[in-house]
This record gives C-alpha cells, structure tokens and sequence, in this order.
C-alpha cells in the first residue's frame, strides 16, 4: 500500500491517531486517514466524532512499489484496536504490505492485537500497552517497556501519553532525525 495510511475503526484512541496525524504533518508527510467501513464518520473511544479522508470502500490500495517509506499505521483504543483486528480484509492488506516491504506502525493494543497477526516477528523488538505483549512475545518477539521502538519497519508505541513520541518515531523513520528533532522543537518538546 503506497503512501502513510491512519486507520480508524469505532472506538480508537483520540491522541494515538489525532495526535500522531498531528506531527506527521507537521514534519511534511502527507497522511491518510481511512475509515475501515463504509462511512466517512467514525467515532472515538471518548465519543469524538471525526470525519476520515477516504472510507474503506473509496480506499484505492496500490502494491507496486511497496517499500519502508510507505506505512500503515494502526492507533490504539478499545475497542478500535479489536475493531481493526478483526477486519478480515485489512488484515490480508497488513500481511501483503509487510511481506512487500512496508512500514508497519501499532501503538497502545494495536501491537498485541493487529501487529501479532503478522508472520516473521522472531526477534523482533516492540512495545506496547501493559497486558498485550503476551500474544507477540508467543511468537518469538522481545518485548520492552519503552515509549516507542523501532526495529526496522516494525514502529511501536506503548500508549496514549507517548503519541507524540510515537508520531516523531514514524516520521524519524521517514525523513531522519533531523526532521524529527525540528518538529520535536516546534512543539516545545
């Protein structure tokens, strides 16, 4: 999937997309946010109420060309992340992604419960909110207790309160630390 993709289901974190948007686009990312039903209207875990870029059923999704600066990035939230896990066909997209070479970036409960359903995660490190590390770590990941890890196109963050870490991460990722630090900087950080 090429380009930076948000996805939102019903009940996500507010900070961990919004604030993760946030920063990207204030580093120079143009960034995607795609409701995975068919409405454009989805609805956060605090009952905010936000209108997404694209719905699934107008996302366009291109595979060639798929590489690390290409990033699906999956907030946290209950019960979003469980929302998201459970799209069938957004989880084969995930899969085909990683497996071509993209960035994959899960924060909150989005590591243990999106995240674990991709292949090839021995020795992988991450992090990710408190009780949902148990279904990586069964498949061979190392998990660690940090705001957010990097390890390759595998970004992790480990909850609401380190969404902008989580968004400086990705964008690190994307455009160096340099760039990072620049917006690190605009927001007084």
């Amino acid at each position: 999937m090429k380009g930076v993709h948000i996805f939102l289901a019903d009940g996500f974190e507010d900070m961990e997309a919004l604030g993760t948007r946030d920063v990207l686009l204030r580093g120079g990312i143009p960034v995607l946010t795609v409701s995975v039903t068919d409405e454009y209207l989805v609805e956060s875990s605090h009952g905010l109420q936000v209108t997404a870029d694209t719905s699934w059923a107008d996302l366009e999704v291109m595979e060639p060309g798929t590489d690390a600066s290409d990033v699906m990035i999956f907030p946290g939230g209950m019960p979003g992340s469980k929302n998201l896990a459970q799209h069938a066909e957004l989880m084969e997209i995930l899969q085909d992604h990683w497996s071509r070479g993209g960035t994959v970036a899960a924060i909150c409960a989005a590591p243990g419960l999106v995240v674990s359903q991709l292949p090839g995660l021995q020795g992988r490190k991450f992090t990710c909110f408190d009780g949902f590390q148990d279904s990586l770590i069964e498949k061979g990941a190392v998990y660690t207790p940090e705001s957010t890890v990097t390890d390759g196109p595998l970004i992790t963050g480990r909850g609401a309160g380190h969404a902008v870490a989580f968004g400086l991460a990705i964008l690190s990722a994307l455009k160096g630390k340099e760039a990072a630090d620049k917006v690190k900087e605009g927001l007084m950080l």
